[in-house]
């Protein structure tokens, strides 16, 4: 079983940056494709970027580019979040996911991971 644990969240003002990491407990995953979705109060959990196995291919949501960047070191069994130039509607419960995605139009979808985190809290002041 795989256990994903973010970490990063937090209060920031509009126009500040985070980033957020999220390490997995099996090596298995440098196999799996990595996700971030996000689930804002009384919306839908939504896609927010992914990285392939490889790293190789990184899809971001259109909303998003430009502002986040997705990575991973595979020594450390972790993928990042890099948020810059937040804003308000950023505010949401960040979570990360992992899977065995081997189709690049699948990564942006949810029913393609089969591990999730429990999610850390952003939240973006004006």
């Amino acid at each position: 079983q795989v256990q994903l644990v973010e970490s990063g969240g937090g209060l920031v003002q509009a126009g500040g940056s985070l980033r957020l990491s999220c390490v997995a407990s099996q090596r298995t995953t440098t196999l799996f494709a990595m996700g971030w979705f996000r689930q804002a109060p009384g919306k839908e959990r939504e896609f927010v970027a992914a990285i392939s196995w490889s790293g190789a291919n990184t899809p971001y949501a259109d909303s998003l580019k430009g502002r986040f960047t997705i990575s991973r070191d595979y020594g450390k069994n972790t993928v990042y979040l890099q948020m810059n130039s937040l804003k308000p509607e950023d505010t949401a419960v960040y979570y990360c996911s992992a899977g065995p995605v081997y189709r690049n139009d699948y990564l942006p979808r949810m029913a393609s991971y089969d591990y999730w985190g429990q999610g850390t809290q952003v939240t973006v002041s004006s």
